[in-house]
């Protein structure tokens, strides 16, 4: 039977792009790509990357200040976000330009319109074509949701937050994850006045209790509003305002309110109901160690399939894809030790075991440091910032590493390739120091500070 495509590719993201440019550029295969919004998908228009410029924005007013302390004649300004929203929005498109070229240089053809499945080998497009395919790649990411309380529809989420006319004054942030403590740190260093609810006992749950209870502590001497075991349970207008009544009694205004409280993947009316391709339930699309799911010819990737949601992630996966469809080489896609960076203020990273899921796994010993570092020490501020090792007793392996300082991110990138090999604390051990900078802690540590 003969096809239109090799591959049809739905979604315009970070992982369906790479794998389209890919099967396309390297194999020889004729693909195309189907995408109803903006090339990039979350990470490049609405996620990590106009995220992390906003981190940069919002991180100046503190070096000002910082400035000061080591003799600089600065004076603080005003933040102008038209100004940056405006160079957000170019840089946005010069992005999106390069994802649309990227497609095109390597001869993808590309649809810019919804795409839903029909059956095993046939997409239809809104316009009503339909083109079949030998395979079909889902990479239609996900989206946040709001919870289903009163007045939910007068807060926004983290896709609008790029597009607010300006900035409020007073903010209430709902949420404990990453996303919801990013922001919270981005939107305080903009000079709004921040709230934060979160039902639960303490943010960034999933990650080392250690590091978290660090970076909420750091988070609160930034004059951040933290409320935790708190949720909302209405919400009203009242005139520009919002009025949000919490399950602490609390009952306060604010101008604008953003919900962080969850993400779910975009697998709802892409036509998959009878198809044989088996939900979760989380409304996921279920798929193998190979990115396939129950539909041979049918693959999915990315958030879609709700295992490591980062982009990264996605890109290896629709590069395992490629190889396993169209290289001949399965290549099953390996989750293990994936390093991650937080950007919050204070930044984390890391990679591998928490403490408490070390311990609960096997006999392991801490090895950690928490100080000042010299440079905001010097300037007069008491920020602390922590080194953590979480070796097997066993194996004497570095089970995990989190990191909690300004550069976090730059730094568990390098550590997560040795914690990838396998090193041990004695190969950190081994390792001469780089002196001074804060990472010389990691190789220095000589004691453990106890067992678990």
């Amino acid at each position: 039977m003969s096809f239109d495509y090799d591959l049809f590719v739905i979604g315009g993201g970070s992982g369906g792009v790479r794998a389209a440019r890919v099967a396309a550029g390297e194999t020889g295969a004729k693909v195309a790509l189907a995408e109803e919004d903006r090339y990039g998908g979350t990470c490049v228009i609405r996620g990590c990357v106009p995220k992390k410029l906003m981190v940069f924005a919002s991180e100046y007013s503190g070096m000002v200040e910082d400035a000061q302390a080591y003799g600089w004649n600065i004076q603080p300004g005003a933040f102008d976000w038209d100004v940056f929203r405006s160079k957000l929005y170019t840089e946005l498109d010069r992005l999106e330009g390069v994802y649309r070229n990227i497609l095109k240089n390597n001869g993808v053809e590309t649809f810019d319109m919804r795409a839903r499945l029909v059956d095993a080998h046939t997409v239809e497009l809104s316009d009503g074509t339909r083109k079949s395919a030998k395979h079909i790649l889902i990479a239609t990411g996900g989206r946040p949701v709001k919870p289903e309380i009163k007045g939910a529809e007068l807060a926004i989420t983290s896709n609008e937050i790029f597009h607010l006319d300006k900035l409020p004054e007073r903010m209430l942030i709902v949420g404990g994850g990453y996303i919801a403590c990013e922001f919270v740190g981005i939107m305080n260093g903009m000079g709004v006045e921040v709230t934060q609810y979160y039902r639960g006992a303490q943010i960034l749950r999933g990650f080392d209790d250690e590091a978290r209870g660090l970076v909420s502590e750091e988070m609160c001497q930034n004059g951040i509003k933290l409320h935790l075991g708190t949720n909302v349970l209405e919400m009203e207008r009242e005139g520009d305002r919002i009025r949000v009544k919490a399950t602490n009694g609390d009952e306060e205004l604010f101008d604008q309110v953003m919900f962080a409280t969850g993400r779910v993947p975009n697998a709802d009316h892409l036509g998959l109901e009878g198809l044989g391709v088996e939900l979760g339930r989380k409304g996921q699309i279920v798929v193998d160690d190979y990115s396939q799911t129950a539909v041979p010819s049918i693959y999915a990737i990315g958030d879609v399939t709700d295992r490591v949601n980062l982009t990264p992630v996605a890109i290896r996966e629709g590069m395992a894809f490629v190889d396993t469809v169209f290289r001949g080489k399965p290549t099953p896609v390996d989750h293990a030790l994936i390093p991650t960076a937080i950007f919050t203020q204070p930044e984390m990273g890391t990679v591998g075991l928490s403490e408490e899921e070390a311990a609960a796994q096997e006999p392991v010993e801490i090895y950690a440091t928490s100080f000042k570092p010299m440079q905001t020490a010097f300037a007069g501020r008491s920020q602390r910032v922590l080194m953590k090792l979480i070796v097997s007793k066993a194996t004497r392996k570095v089970l995990g590493c989190h990191i909690v300082a300004p550069g976090a991110g730059e730094m568990i990138q390098l550590v997560g390739i040795a914690v990838k090999m396998g090193a041990t604390k004695e190969d950190f051990d081994r390792t001469v120091a780089v002196h001074p900078v804060m990472a010389e802690e990691l190789v220095t540590l000589r004691q453990p500070v106890r067992s678990a």
